[in-house]
């Protein structure tokens, strides 16, 4: 399977920038990490696919963006995050979670994630992270980005995502598209652009049958001049470390720390986004209380 890889371009007169991406990759990894349901690779997929590329909008190295979608459908919590360069990690509360098709006999992912509310914490390495909400639409993922932008940060913004999914559930394509208008947009570019999203039937068909980021760049902004700003290769990327959750122990206080030593066990971690397990032995949780007192 080839690695999933990430473009952005830009019109030449400045009206709309556009990131489209290749997630097939990235989205059968999470498959195989969380061992996702059908419905379920597909609805994580699309989340994954959708942080990436608002990812790649940062522009720090240090920074990242976590995508959150607090629905009451049975996938529960679906919680994303991308570096600067688009690459991601991943978990929903409940992976094994299956619905029918739905109306149009499609995969259920609005079934799945439900209503409630949608989080964008950008980390810019300030004091606070930038904090966004917006209610969830449809569920669909796309729309959901689509309509966050339009509300909570005013930026005319189109989303596209899909995945497909083979019947022994593993990812057979996924990919995606954000396009987002400038100020002072040229309304002639607005109508190219509108007119060429409105011909386009589904991007996950468009990765499927072998369209790059650049073929649907080519698509989307048919009849445009536009620039190439960068290409990059993008990959489920989990940052976790053993240090890492001595760390977040350590930071539990003394009281915890006391709790976890009467229990008189091994205390094992297990990382929500990679599924790595850490165990830590009684005499460094011992450790651990004596460095809090």
């Amino acid at each position: 399977m080839r690695r999933s890889t990430l473009m952005r371009a830009l019109t030449q007169d400045g009206s709309a920038m556009i990131v489209a991406a290749d997630s097939t990759q990235i989205v059968q990894t999470a498959h195989e990490i969380h061992g996702l349901s059908k419905t379920m690779t597909a609805a994580l997929g699309r989340a994954l696919t959708a942080v990436s590329m608002m990812g790649s909008l940062l522009k720090e190295e240090k920074q990242s963006v976590t995508l959150r979608f607090c629905g009451d459908g049975p996938a529960g919590t679906i919680c994303c995050v991308s570096d600067w360069r688009g690459n991601v990690r991943g978990y929903a509360d409940h992976p094994e979670a299956e619905l029918p098709p739905n109306a149009k006999g499609k995969l259920d992912v609005g079934g799945a994630v439900g209503r409630g509310q949608m989080h964008v914490l950008r980390d810019l390495g300030l004091d606070m992270p930038y904090v966004g909400v917006a209610s969830i639409v449809s569920g669909e993922i796309a729309e959901d980005v689509t309509n966050y932008f339009a509300s909570s940060e005013q930026t005319p913004s189109v989303c596209a995502l899909g995945v497909l999914v083979h019947p022994d559930f593993n990812c057979r394509a996924a990919g995606g598209f954000l396009v987002q208008l400038l100020p002072y947009a040229d309304p002639a570019v607005v109508e190219t652009i509108e007119s060429n999203i409105g011909k386009i039937d589904s991007v996950s068909r468009m990765v499927d049958s072998g369209m790059t980021p650049q073929d649907i760049i080519d698509t989307v902004f048919a009849g445009l001049a536009y620039d190439t700003l960068d290409t990059a290769e993008i990959d489920y990327v989990c940052p976790c470390s053993r240090e890492r959750y001595a760390r977040a122990l350590l930071s539990l206080g003394k009281e915890e720390l006391q709790r976890l030593v009467n229990e008189d066990e091994p205390v094992e971690t297990l990382c929500s986004f990679c599924g790595k397990k850490y165990v830590f032995g009684l005499d460094e949780v011992r450790a651990m209380l004596e460095k809090a007192k």
